[in-house]
């Protein structure tokens, strides 16, 4: 089974954003999904823009490209600040991360 079928998602665009304050800095995020994550020279992980763009803002968001699901949403489970947070757009509802109803 897929992430996406997993969540039920069934295609809905869904948007990724990173907690900071709860950020380790282990970069796993980077590793599993580097187009979407990037840590920057402070050490913590941030999201990029569609053009690449590192987005230092607090709670700036991006969109999960649909080809990488499966990347984000084992970034989102596998780290260990659990600061990852995976939401569908449409609604704001969290569907992966640490505040996703299980």
């Amino acid at each position: 089974m897929t992430a996406q079928q997993e969540a039920g998602v069934g295609g809905e665009a869904l948007e990724v954003w990173i907690d900071q304050d709860l950020c380790t800095g282990d970069g796993i995020c980077a590793q599993y999904a580097p187009e979407v994550f990037e840590l920057d020279i402070d050490g913590l992980a941030y999201v990029k823009s569609a053009q690449d763009e590192l987005l230092q803002e607090p709670g700036a968001t991006t969109a999960v490209p649909l080809p990488l699901l499966t990347d984000v949403v084992d970034s989102a489970r596998e780290c260990p600040g659990e600061c990852i947070h995976v939401r569908r757009v449409a609604d704001g509802v969290e569907v992966y991360g640490p505040g996703a109803q299980e």
